[in-house]
């Protein structure tokens, strides 16, 4: 086996840099078939993502799944797709350049590196690390943008990196940060934007927060993510100070005939309206960035089942995506991971 070296390092040059790289699910390069089935065979090839018998899996997703679902998905894709390309993609660099912007301005800039990759699509985990280790990152702090841990998303990443550096002959220093739904910062971003949403149109019947689904049986096996987000909604709840019955969690984005985490989004908000609740608001706290999911899913597909449901008015909460209040969440966690002290640039200045 040979090693991934970095034969060009000098014990002379500058202080290492640290790097900082944010990371979401992914996406495909375009809105079409061969893009899909590129970027849905490596999604669904993760058997953190489907827990199913490699060989009894290869001939379901090869011979049934691929060739079914990538035209349905391009289609879909090409309803969200704007000018920037992926939303997902083009919000979570978005996030980059803001949080780069942020610690630049904290700790000056060269020091802390920041980017972004995709844990399936491009850009790649793999190639954001060989440009660290070009430019001379040697402390990593990988931050999944997947508030509450599951196997299948922050696991999966985690895996991601260990493959890679597992490659390396001098592995970097690294920190991974496998999830955040209990951080203060994160809480309060969430609550605000629900807060932000009530203030400009008044309190609704009910405030819905809709998570990703996943099999239940991930979670007799022991998987905490539906916990957790059962601890996110009582949490946003107690700080919003709402009534018992104006919040209520549902899990959406359901694949496949075996049960999946419950109540289902799209079954909830169909039945809501007959429960006398016809003005309903749809947060998305799992997600951070809007995405295929929530812009489509959400946004298109579920109001359609509540207001032809009987539903009188339906809104969707955006995904904190680049706010202000979300960025400064990232960087206190980057700043409780950093490899050592950095001294803001006035430090720097009073010292001299």
């Amino acid at each position: 086996m040979a090693f991934k070296g970095q034969t060009d390092y000098s014990h002379k040059g500058p202080r290492p840099k640290t790097g900082v790289l944010i990371t979401n699910l992914g996406t495909p390069d375009a809105p079409r078939p061969a893009a899909l089935r590129r970027y849905l065979k490596e999604f669904l090839s993760d058997p953190r993502v489907v827990e199913v018998p490699r060989l009894i899996w290869w001939f379901i997703l090869n011979l049934v799944i691929l060739p079914l679902r990538s035209r349905a998905s391009a289609k879909n894709y090409a309803e969200v797709w704007t000018e920037e390309g992926s939303p997902l993609l083009d919000i979570t660099q978005q996030q980059a350049a803001a949080l780069q912007k942020k610690m630049d301005h904290v700790y000056g800039k060269d020091q802390i590196v920041v980017a972004c990759a995709m844990r399936y699509g491009n850009p790649s985990i793999k190639d954001v690390l060989t440009d660290f280790t070009a430019h001379n990152v040697r402390n990593i702090i990988a931050l999944p943008l997947y508030p509450q841990y599951c196997a299948a998303t922050n696991g999966s990443t985690f895996d991601a990196f260990a493959k890679e550096l597992s490659q390396y002959r001098w592995v970097p220093e690294f920190k991974f940060i496998s999830g955040y739904h209990l951080h203060d910062a994160y809480l309060n971003a969430v609550t605000w934007s629900i807060q932000d949403y009530i203030d400009q149109n008044g309190e609704p019947d009910l405030i819905l927060f809709s998570y990703h689904g996943i099999p239940q049986r991930y979670l007799e096996k022991g998987d905490p993510y539906y916990c957790f987000c059962q601890q996110t909604t009582r949490l946003v709840h107690a700080r919003l100070g709402l009534a018992e019955d104006k919040i209520m969690t549902s899990f959406q984005s359901r694949f496949g005939r075996e049960a999946w985490l419950s109540p289902y989004t799209d079954d909830t908000l169909k039945s809501l309206p007959a429960q006398n609740i016809k003005h309903v608001a749809v947060i998305c706290p799992g997600f951070s960035a809007d995405c295929l999911e929530t812009i489509d899913e959400i946004e298109v597909e579920n109001r359609a089942y509540f207001m032809e449901a009987g539903g009188e008015r339906y809104d969707y909460i955006p995904c904190l995506n680049d706010q202000p209040d979300h960025i400064d969440m990232m960087h206190d966690l980057v700043k409780d991971n950093l490899p050592f002290q950095f001294d803001s640039p006035d430090s720097q200045n009073n010292k001299a």
